[in-house]
């Protein structure tokens, strides 16, 4: 089987590192492989210039547009970690940019001749870099060192202090050689007491020239006798070094201490987002972090189809304003960075002179929010948190992405599922209705037609009434079921005496019901439940009917209600032949009729009982049936109970 492409794009600061992504993006496509992008970041990342660091946060933006995996890896030897990287990813091609020659009197390989012994299967291929000289000079001067009054003065008084013991040594008659070893701890302590190499580098050189001022003979001049050259020499590579490897461990140790709290903050972020379960919970665990990274005022205004909403406040500490950030001019930045996908505000080129940072939180295909950092007069983030932040919001942008998904597929499978329900729902009132309609009519046909006699006519007008009857009790259903609005909710509901709705409800049910023994029991005349009076009537008139239709003749069917603490729970009982257990876990079902031959089974489309639990919920209580004793059914549904007041 052919093996498929898979091209590693290496991602800089440099200007014309975009060139570099392009290529490689093209070369993804023309070979049909998937692409990755791989940064290699030095220890001394925090010295390089705002300009290209900007340009490195673009860069890798512009990666990830292409649908790059960027990587970040940690280290001195780029080529090393480029070709391990490679390696263990399976890439069959890499691109970078032209590296600067190596020049002097023994020149190193650059990164392209290092790549090519280091990965000889690898392809690599090198875009050329066509900028200016300009750029290209400002390019190879990436550092920024930072020089300080602070720092200068501990050079001076390191320096003295090892000057005078060296002077202390000589009064006591140690040799020479031991004031050298005072002159490289010297150099050892002010490189690990100082920032940037400059310092290091000029101690290194400053502390040949004073221990041959002072300590060597002819004393008080610089390099009068040749035969300490070679001494010095000697003294002056060896402090280099010694404070080139002192520079070098301690931005490694700050390097790993940021790696440390980054891998702290990220993965506890993922945790966070992991246990959130909606959209508002996501953002407000990604501004927490946030918040903790940098300490600052956060606002989310969240995006929907395409438009922002208002915007989710999240301030450093309790009762702190935030007015100044709701500001019109300053949402039409964060309208801006939702148009262009890119960030803006302090600290940028675009809106520099906003009191915010606005950064994106994308998804695969658009902006699912916008994130308004308030800096105010402060600084905008740089560096190690700039890159945490980013990281943050890439997190967040796929777990909220997830969750969008997951929410639309939710409303995919209720739309469906609605569609099935109304289908069913139709096509069973469509059969079933043709029975009650069909005797209706053939009854009335026999009426018109025939000379009856009373009693034949008596029981056809008993047919009639019987069919039409049902009908009314369907089309209730039906209208009852309209009257639960879509979330589940109610629109009217009200104090109401509780005996009151039970006596309405039961001057409407079956005839039939004329045929069984049916009582009352109500513990308290004024016990009232918060309540929908035509809904709860309709739920009795169906449990009532429930225990008529399948109970024989002269059956005995008690309508109780009584004080239960919040509520107020009514019992239906009976004392007919029962429900199956079998049936007791599906018998509030929508179209579950049963396997019960009492009764009519003839019709029936299993509505009475799922719209009875429908609009018991949409009240806030619940309904359950359970066995009578000795036999029979209980039906058993509770409802708020309203508190009557005193002057009522």
């Amino acid at each position: 089987m052919e093996r498929s492409e898979k091209i590693l794009i290496c991602i800089s600061g440099a200007p014309s590192n975009s060139k570099v992504i392009r290529a490689g993006a093209k070369i993804a496509k023309a070979f049909n492989g998937s692409l990755c992008a791989l940064f290699v970041q030095p220890s001394n990342f925090e010295q390089f210039d705002l300009e290209s660091k900007q340009r490195l946060t673009d860069n890798i933006r512009l990666a990830q547009h292409f649908g790059a995996q960027v990587t970040t890896l940690y280290g001195e030897d780029a080529a090393t970690q480029i070709a391990e990287y490679a390696r263990v990813s399976g890439t069959t091609k890499i691109v970078l940019g032209k590296s600067p020659s190596k020049r002097g009197l023994f020149p190193s390989k650059n990164l392209i001749d290092r790549l090519n012994e280091l990965a000889p299967d690898i392809d690599v291929f090198v875009i050329p870099d066509t900028s200016s000289a300009e750029a290209k000079a400002k390019r190879r001067n990436f550092s920024d060192e930072h020089f300080s009054a602070a720092d200068v003065v501990k050079t001076i008084a390191i320096l003295t202090l090892c000057t005078l013991i060296g002077f202390a040594f000589t009064r006591f008659g140690f040799s020479t050689a031991n004031v050298i070893v005072v002159y490289i701890l010297g150099v050892l302590g002010i490189a690990m007491t100082t920032r940037g190499r400059s310092y290091s580098l000029l101690t290194s050189i400053l502390s040949v020239l004073i221990f041959n001022f002072f300590f060597t003979a002819p004393y008080f001049s610089l390099f009068a006798d040749p035969s300490h050259i070679a001494t010095f020499i000697i003294m002056f590579i060896a402090a280099f070094l010694i404070s080139s490897l002192t520079t070098r461990i301690k931005q490694q140790t700050i390097l790993t201490a940021q790696r440390a709290y980054r891998t702290e903050i990220l993965l506890e972020t993922s945790q966070k987002l992991q246990k959130a379960e909606n959209e508002e919970e996501i953002l407000s665990a990604t501004a927490a972090q946030l918040g903790r990274l940098l300490e600052k005022d956060i606002v989310i205004y969240p995006v929907r189809n395409n438009e922002l909403q208002e915007p989710l406040l999240f301030p450093e500490y309790e009762g702190k304003d935030l007015e100044g950030y709701l500001k019109p001019e300053e949402r039409s930045i964060a309208e801006w960075v939702l148009k262009n996908n890119r960030q803006a505000g302090k600290s940028t080129s675009n809106f520099p002179e906003s009191h915010g940072l606005y950064m994106a939180i994308r998804g695969a295909k658009s902006v699912l929010a916008v994130v308004c950092v308030a800096l105010d007069k402060a600084r905008g983030p740089e560096g190690f948190e700039k890159t945490l932040m980013v990281t943050i919001l890439d997190e967040c942008g796929i777990i909220l992405e997830s969750e969008y998904n997951t929410r639309e597929k939710r409303e995919i499978e209720e739309k469906a599922r609605t569609e099935e329900l109304r289908a069913n729902l139709l096509r069973s009132i469509s059969h079933d209705l043709r029975t009650p309609l069909t005797g209706i009519s053939g009854n009335a046909a026999l009426l018109m037609e025939n000379e009856l006699n009373e009693a034949t006519r008596k029981s056809i007008y008993s047919d009639i009434y019987d069919d039409s009857q049902w009908l009314i009790n369907l089309v209730e259903n039906l209208l009852s079921i309209t009257r639960i609005e879509a979330d589940g909710k109610l629109a009217n509901t009200q104090p109401e005496l509780v005996g009151d709705v039970i006596r309405d409800a039961l001057a409407h049910i079956d005839r039939n019901g004329e045929k069984h023994n049916i009582s009352v029991e109500i513990d308290n005349d004024y016990l009232m439940a918060y309540i929908d009076v035509r809904l709860i009537i309709q739920v009795l008139i169906n449990l009532v009917n429930n225990a008529v239709k399948y109970t024989p003749e002269g059956s005995c069917i008690t309508v109780s209600a009584e004080d239960a603490g919040d509520l107020v729970q009514i019992r239906i009982a009976d004392d007919g032949s029962g429900i199956p257990p079998e049936s007791k876990a599906k018998i509030f079902d929508m179209f579950y009729t049963g396997s019960n031959a009492g009764g009519d089974s003839r019709r029936g489309l299993g509505l009475g009982l799922a719209l009875c639990k429908s609009i018991v919920l949409a009240h806030g209580g619940t309904i359950s049936v359970s066995d009578n004793k000795p036999h029979g059914a209980v039906f058993t549904f509770t409802l708020p109970k309203a508190e009557v007041k005193e002057n009522e």
